[in-house]
């Protein structure tokens, strides 16, 4: 394995870990944009740009998920 595809699996693993707890609290939320912005970075250094494309896109809808679980209902 290359140092590229053990950094894609650490990053492809934390999204996946991350979304499965986003209910437990907001700070998963959090987490999971940054497993995104991760996983942007390996799709572009991979040459996968619309994979890359797709999750910059997810992590912004991440962090506009956890900008608004902050608010009380």
């Amino acid at each position: 394995m290359t140092p590229l595809t053990l950094f894609g699996l650490f990053a492809v693993t934390t999204m996946l870990v991350f979304y499965a707890l986003e209910n437990r609290g907001r700070h998963y939320i959090l987490a999971f944009a940054g497993a995104c912005v991760l996983g942007s970075t390996y799709g572009f250094l991979q040459g996968a740009w619309p994979f890359g494309l797709v999750e910059g896109v997810w992590s912004f809808v991440a962090l506009r998920r956890w900008w608004q679980a902050r608010r009380p209902a």
